[in-house]
């Protein structure tokens, strides 16, 4: 029988796959969680309230553009489904909407240390699950700094209506499709490497702290 030959790559982005779920379940369930703190039990009614990642999956975000992003050779790209959020059942409507708005990229980042110390521990003694656990790292940083960009439909644009609650600001957080559209176009832009310099620069700073740079 002809040997059965495995790409390397297929591989790397199955291993992969476990610290994806928990990266974009965390988020999400940082969200529920914090909401919950504050009064608002939405996520919990709808069962969203739970550490299991396939009640977060979202096919496209979670599935499909994840795979496709990972073999085209591009940054991997992915997010779950939106916990759903009331702010109305909130006792201090703005300031605990940008604090729960805020607690989804704060586990990514939080994640992203964690990642970072496994991965300097395994770094002598298993260098490929090193690697795993390093990329990790360096997904939970794009997952902190992309969602606090402040455009909608990301965390950020409701942390800068909660902050500065004005016409403008509800109007821009209330963009719909035409944010998707706008967040597009800076992915696809020249702002976009400035964006990426800044997720190596965060990187730069954890090597530095390990003393590996």
């Amino acid at each position: 029988m002809p040997e059965v030959q495995v790409s390397e790559k297929l591989i790397l982005f199955l291993k992969f796959i476990p610290i994806f779920l928990i990266s974009i379940t965390a988020h999400e369930f940082a969200h529920a969680f914090t909401a919950k703190k504050f009064g608002d039990s939405t996520a919990e009614q709808q069962g969203r309230y739970t550490l299991n990642p396939i009640k977060h999956i979202d096919p496209i975000g979670s599935l499909l553009l994840p795979f496709l992003s990972f073999f085209s050779g591009a940054f991997l790209i992915g997010w779950a489904k939106p916990v759903p959020v009331n702010p109305s059942n909130f006792r201090n409507p703005l300031k605990h909407n940008a604090i729960v708005s805020f607690a989804g990229p704060l586990s990514n980042f939080l994640l992203a240390i964690i990642f970072f110390s496994i991965s300097i521990i395994f770094l002598d003694g298993q260098p490929k699950l090193s690697n795993i656990f390093y990329y990790g790292t360096v997904f939970n940083i794009f997952l902190f700094c992309f969602n606090l960009l402040p455009i909608p439909p990301l965390d950020g644009s409701h942390i800068l209506f909660s902050v500065f609650p004005n016409k403008f600001t509800a109007q821009w957080m209330n963009l719909g499709l035409y944010g998707s559209l706008i967040l597009l176009f800076f992915i696809f832009s020249p702002l976009w490497k400035y964006f990426l310099m800044l997720i190596n620069s965060i990187l730069s700073l954890f090597l530095i702290f390990a003393g590996i740079k």
